[in-house]
């Protein structure tokens, strides 16, 4: 959890948000994120929830232009989370969906969107070419496609080793450029758009 809070507050801090750092609370399971999020609403503590998506995106959760900052405000995330298929989630009374974010499928994602990062921090053996096509849009690669992916590219580096999740997400997530991944994630997008906006009302 210390390693989950400190690659978020890093990757928060270089994504503007410096000086105005929202309190980041590491859960363990998306389920106690959940379960987290839900007790801080009934607490009257301003909240956001962050979990991945773990599939695509529903598409009635984000009609409209990606593009497009207004269509994104209104993209629908806890449609996503409460769909039988996926959590089941209710939606907590008294939430709005610009409290509710998605890494979409995984953070692992964010990752691949750069990549010259993933190359510097596995060193000399890292194999490129083993990753998803460089032009594929990140948010449609699958959750387990991204796992298999990054450890294929990294199963030669001695210094660090195959890609592991409790090894090395959250320290390469401390790392990697967060302008690369709002380019490449309108997901992401929309959360920096939102704590940006949220954080400079405080």
């Amino acid at each position: 959890k210390s390693a989950c809070r400190e690659g978020f507050s890093k990757f928060l801090g270089k994504a503007g948000l410096a000086g105005r750092m929202p309190r980041v609370v590491a859960c363990g399971s998306r389920a106690d994120a959940y379960d987290s999020f839900c007790t801080a609403l009934r607490n009257g503590e301003p909240a956001m929830l962050l979990v991945d998506s773990e599939a695509p995106v529903l598409p009635a959760a984000q009609s409209g232009d990606a593009s497009q900052r207004k269509d994104r405000d209104r993209w629908l995330p806890w449609f996503h989370l409460t769909q039988p298929q996926g959590d089941d989630w209710d939606r907590p009374a008294g939430s709005d969906d610009l409290q509710c974010h998605l890494m979409v499928q995984c953070m692992e994602a964010w990752l691949l969107a750069d990549r010259e990062t993933l190359k510097t921090f596995f060193g000399h053996g890292f194999r490129e070419g083993d990753l998803p096509a460089s032009g594929h849009p990140i948010e449609q690669i699958g959750k387990q496609q991204l796992y298999d992916a990054l450890a294929r590219a990294s199963r030669d580096c001695r210094t660090k080793g195959s890609y592991g999740k409790a090894d090395h997400s959250f320290k390469l997530l401390s790392q990697i450029d967060p302008g690369k991944v709002v380019n490449a994630s309108p997901w992401a997008q929309r959360l920096v758009e939102t704590l940006q906006a949220r954080m400079s009302q405080r």
